[in-house]
């Protein structure tokens, strides 16, 4: 099993611009079911995507594909015409939040907000537009979510990613791709990884992944990894220390970083005394949370999790 997606789950791209192409191409490379696009000013027309398909993708395919991705007006009409149940965003920052409202209000249960910069007052209207829906947004600046050789759904490397057993949810785009990478070169492999994004309004944080999980039997154990900024990480270890039953290893990004200057992150920033490395990590020692010293001991740190 996984969370979220898998090989069954349908996508749409709203923005097809450069990085949209871009990362699409990929996706249908690596054999995630892309059905369609949301394009108004190219409506009625079709792009055609073909090339060599990623041989650490989908297996059983041929070598190569040739796809022609019909492109809607709406994201309405491109659900009543696909089926389409996920939506990728690549939509430039002043319309993202919209193209996020219009995927909801279309029934799409899936949205990935891979946009970075939108505002934080349109994303709070956005995320005060999603209550009570049936839809979970992950994003937005976040690289995605992954299911190996099933479903792509962002920006993530498809090669370093490969199927396991260790769930993966992570403020940090690079720092997935390193714990990836070190669960795959340890033979772990992952269940999914979920890029919940740095910003400071988001749709999904790390209980409700970390929930996921929890209740995924196909998923033995979890790294979290976290950053400077808010409480989020405080507010998981809670839920780790009173809800989890599987281990959880993690890390935190941002020791050495300044108080009161952002880094990288919108929402990586330490203020009012509040978002300190030091602190999210004695929470999560306190969860029982096997916290890696540095970025290349995370593998490590989910092997002495999980007692190996």
């Amino acid at each position: 099993m996984s969370i979220l997606v898998n090989a069954d789950t349908k996508v749409i791209v709203q923005g097809l611009g450069k990085t949209g192409q871009f990362h699409t191409d990929k996706a249908i490379a690596y054999g995630t079911r892309m059905v369609g696009a949301v394009h108004p000013s190219k409506a009625g027309s079709v792009h055609v995507f073909e090339g060599a398909t990623d041989p650490s993708g989908v297996p059983g395919r041929d070598e190569t594909y040739r796809v022609e991705l019909p492109i809607f007006r709406t994201v309405r009409e491109a659900v009543a015409e696909t089926g389409a149940d996920a939506s990728v965003v690549y939509v430039p920052p002043p319309f993202a939040a919209d193209a996020i409202m219009e995927a909801a209000d279309a029934g799409i249960r899936l949205i990935v907000a891979i946009t970075e910069g939108i505002p934080v007052a349109d994303m709070v209207r956005a995320k005060r537009y999603l209550e009570g829906r049936d839809v979970r947004l992950v994003g937005p600046n976040c690289p995605g979510v992954i299911t190996p050789r099933e479903c792509k759904i962002g920006i993530m490397p498809g090669y370093i990613h490969t199927p396991g057993r260790i769930g993966v949810v992570s403020r940090s785009g690079t720092l997935t791709y390193e714990a990836v990478y070190q669960l795959t070169k340890l033979g772990l492999g992952q269940t999914t990884a979920v890029g919940i994004g740095g910003d400071p309004v988001n749709g999904t944080d790390f209980v409700d992944v970390l929930a996921m999980f929890e209740e995924d039997p196909d998923t033995d154990g979890v790294i979290m990894i976290g950053e400077i900024g808010g409480t989020a990480e405080e507010d998981a270890a809670e839920f780790v220390k009173s809800e989890m039953t599987k281990p959880v290893a993690g890390f935190i990004a941002g020791m050495t970083a300044p108080p009161g200057k952002r880094m990288g992150h919108a929402g990586a920033i330490i203020s009012g005394g509040k978002g300190t490395a030091a602190a999210k990590v004695a929470a999560m020692e306190a969860a029982g949370i096997v916290v890696a010293p540095t970025p290349t001991d995370m593998g490590q740190a989910m092997l002495e999790a999980l007692g190996r």
